[in-house]
């Protein structure tokens, strides 16, 4: 009788700790995967807000720079196309094509002295530095926490747990392409 409820009593603590494994690994792999769904808001809010700055911008480079249409035109597009992403990687492409023809704008920039010396585009430069730099840093923190998720999901014991809740899919890392990590470049004869 003493060995049935010895073993009676092993069997309960070997269950009893393998379902508090799972609670605890379920946890941390949902802790992680929230975070990693902050780091994203984060950039979007970010990029949200660099968006918003972009119609003043362009508002303020139309007054002096009437024929550089080009140029604002591919701001707007790119704009539009940020706003419309839907997926990290659409939104790295989309935020590299406005980088682009942002520094495109700012090129144009330099040809307009008068613009240059206006508050109100040189606030809006500012702003958008100010904004630049957090996404940045936003870029930077969601990276982290995908490269802590996609490392955890395929690390034991969470290879094995992960699956069971469905929470081993790995997600994209914000980055930019080959192409969009080239230098922009101004072509002013076109104009």
């Amino acid at each position: 009788m003493d060995l049935v409820v010895l073993l009676l009593i092993g069997f309960v603590v070997v269950v009893v700790l393998g379902v508090l494994f799972l609670i605890l690994t379920y946890n941390s792999l949902v802790s992680v995967s929230k975070q990693v769904d902050n780091a994203w808001a984060q950039i979007d809010v970010q990029l949200k807000r660099r968006a918003d700055l972009i119609p003043n911008l362009v508002e303020a480079v139309k007054g002096y720079a009437k024929f550089e249409k080009k140029v604002l035109t591919e701001v707007t597009q790119a704009r539009t196309a940020l706003m419309s992403a839907k997926s990290p990687k659409d939104a790295a492409k989309a935020d590299n094509m406005l980088s682009g023809a942002l520094k495109s704008i700012f090129a144009v920039s330099e040809s307009y002295p008068t613009l240059k010396a206006n508050e109100n585009f040189k606030a809006l430069q500012e702003e958008l530095a100010s904004t630049e730099n957090k996404v940045a840093f936003a870029r930077q923190f969601y990276n982290d926490m995908v490269m802590k998720w996609n490392t955890m999901v395929v690390t034991f014991p969470n290879v094995v747990v992960a699956p069971i809740f469905g929470l081993s899919k790995q997600r994209e890392f914000f980055e930019a392409n080959v192409e969009e990590r080239k230098s922009v470049k101004v072509n002013f004869s076109d104009m």
